[in-house]
């Protein structure tokens, strides 16, 4: 037999081979295999109570926990428009602005600490600020547990999901046992994450790679790319300042400390699905991503990116939207 005949026998047979190994899985498993990257994909959804969560999507889209009945948890995180709010200020319950443009409540439970000045730690102690806020629902606890007993269908559903009913307490851990659902897997970023490197494009691969290389991941890091720090708002300038018209809230992490390192220190906001939230920062002056990594680059950084790795890392951002409830 000649060298040509033998060699393609030799190749021929590793068809089969091939085959086998692609029926056995083993292709599969390599896709599979997590990639070793400092980010990493959102957790499964947790385990919750179903009653209790059901209780809590009531109670979220429930006006009655303001003072005049006018405004919900849903007036302000908009579940249709990712948990957020397209306004830069949502109104109060007396349909002025409030102080801080509106984070979003998909995936708040993966933030260390809640508000953007990172006030309290859980969504339980949230939810009591935003209730008891004479500048967002302005309501107190006994109007709110009033109205909730007066409810026939309320008294029975937490009667069933809670041995002591209707309190201020179950009141606060239905809601935040509900937004603790709101999680949004699925997205294209974390299925690259899980190992299937083709979920993203090259150019899109490109852009996470500069937002490494440019150091934007040393404060937005973690399973939810952002929410797990504090940062000063203008380490290279005075972004307050070159804004104008300067505001209390603008003094961030101060307003609860006191303390003069925090001036102007907020919680660093997650980027998931960071494509679909605009307006952006704590003022909501950032219309549109091309203005907000504009600013983050010369206030956080220092420095311009080129027009090429500006773009390339907004493709990249764009990977990070996911799904709640099935839908993109």
């Amino acid at each position: 037999m000649c060298t040509v005949e033998r060699t393609m026998n030799r190749s021929t047979g590793l068809v089969p081979y091939a085959l086998a190994l692609l029926l056995s899985g083993g292709a599969a498993s390599a896709i599979a295999e997590p990639l070793n990257e400092p980010l990493k994909p959102l957790p499964e959804v947790p385990r919750q109570d179903a009653g209790r969560v059901v209780l809590g999507r009531q109670l979220f889209h429930d006006p009655r926990l303001s003072v005049n009945n006018t405004l919900s948890c849903a007036s302000c995180h908009q579940l249709e428009h990712n948990g957020a709010d397209s306004r830069a200020l949502s109104t109060g319950f007396d349909g002025k602005p409030v102080a801080v443009n509106t984070p979003t409540v998909f995936n708040a439970s993966l933030n260390f600490r809640q508000f953007w000045d990172g006030r309290v730690e859980t969504l339980e102690e949230q939810s009591n600020i935003v209730i008891t806020s004479p500048h967002e629902m302005g309501s107190d606890w006994k109007t709110v547990i009033e109205r909730i007993v007066s409810d026939a269908g309320y008294r029975r559903d937490f009667a069933a999901a809670y041995p002591d009913g209707v309190t201020r307490a179950n009141i606060q851990q239905a809601l935040a046992a509900f937004e603790r659902t709101l999680l949004t897997p699925g997205s294209r970023f974390d299925q690259y994450l899980l190992g299937d490197t083709a979920a993203i494009t090259y150019e899109e691969k490109q852009g996470y790679q500069r937002f490494k290389d440019y150091g934007c991941i040393a404060c937005h890091q973690g399973v939810n790319i952002g929410g797990n720090m504090f940062q000063k708002f203008g380490v290279f300038g005075d972004y307050i300042a070159d804004r104008g018209n300067p505001t209390s809230a603008d003094q961030g992490r101060f307003n609860v400390t006191a303390d003069e390192a925090d001036r102007a220190v907020f919680k660093v906001p997650s980027l998931r699905n960071v494509a679909l939230t605009a307006p952006y920062f704590h003022d909501g002056s950032a219309p549109d991503l091309e203005r907000a990594v504009d600013i983050m680059f010369q206030y956080q950084l220092g420095r311009m990116p080129s027009a090429e790795d500006k773009s390339l890392i907004i493709q990249f951002l764009k990977t990070l939207t996911g799904k709640t409830e099935g839908k993109p």
